[in-house]
């Protein structure tokens, strides 16, 4: 960029931040330590000068704008700190399966694709009995409300403009089915159960809802939902890590649909699937 026109943008920019500050010249110059005539001056002059680089910094500051972005070598208006936090934050995750937070990112997404990949089996998808094994001393105490949310939930993928994709390893469902490994202790009763109500659900939501089934020889992934372009979630445990700029859920994005691409076979046939491991176990 010429030299004239970074410092007529430089002028513009500053004269922009001013106002949506409110902000006036005297109050800038106290902030930044110049003289009221530096800022006036600055705001005036044409002659193609630029600021030294003390006075960008303090203006930026006192501004809480990017002095990248007063200089003209950036877009983003906002400072590197505040970037980050807005592309990516931490939130706690709450050990339940009647979690606010997550109904909260499902209501905003409504109209969007969502994409999901859960820790164990979906809770939407949960028999009372699957939740309280699973969550137990939590459901116990707080049992009734608990599963009133989940069936709030399930009426989440019951409504006409639902498009909803879960991918899980086919293994996880099997080692379910089988009572083995994290699902042991659960009565075979109730194994047998849940997968009457997994393969009840997902014939009738589909095409609504489609669950896909994946080789974690073949591919990982990590616990995570992407809310249509909104935002996408990766689940840690204790805690949700949170992306919103574009480019990071774009490639979470990416991987989902690659675990779908690399599915055994189409969400339609998996209530076969799941009825073949019900006979099984």
């Amino acid at each position: 960029m010429d030299k004239r026109d970074r410092s007529k943008l430089f002028r513009d920019r500053l004269a922009a931040a001013m106002q949506a500050a409110g902000i006036s010249k005297s109050a800038l110059a106290r902030a930044t330590g110049a003289d009221r005539s530096t800022v006036s001056l600055t705001l005036s002059s044409d002659d193609g000068r630029l600021p030294n680089a003390q006075f960008a910094a303090e203006c930026a500051s006192a501004l809480g704008v990017s002095a990248d972005w007063l200089l003209g070598l950036t877009d983003r208006r906002e400072r590197s700190a505040d970037m980050l936090q807005a592309a990516m934050r931490i939130e706690e995750a709450a050990r339940a399966p009647s979690d606010e937070l997550i109904f909260r990112w499902h209501q905003e997404a409504r109209g969007y694709k969502i994409r999901h990949v859960p820790a164990t089996l979906p809770d939407m998808l949960k028999s009372e009995s699957v939740l309280r094994f699973e969550y137990g001393d939590f459901v116990g105490r707080t049992s009734d409300q608990a599963i009133a949310d989940m069936r709030d939930r399930l009426g989440y993928l019951q409504a006409p403009d639902t498009d909803y994709e879960i991918a899980m390893p086919i293994d996880a469902l099997e080692s379910f089915a089988a009572g083995e490994g994290y699902w042991r202790g659960l009565p075979a009763a109730e194994r047998q159960a849940q997968l009457d109500r997994l393969q009840k659900l997902t014939e009738e939501l589909y095409p609504s809802l489609r669950l896909y089934l994946f080789d974690r020889k073949k591919l990982f992934s990590s616990p995570l939902t992407v809310f249509g372009p909104l935002q996408a979630t990766v689940y840690v445990g204790r805690f949700h890590l949170i992306f919103r700029e574009r480019r990071q859920v774009m490639e979470l994005t990416r991987h989902f649909d690659g675990l779908v691409r690399e599915a055994d076979f189409e969400a339609k046939h998996t209530p076969r699937f799941i009825e073949g491991l019900r006979v099984q176990s």
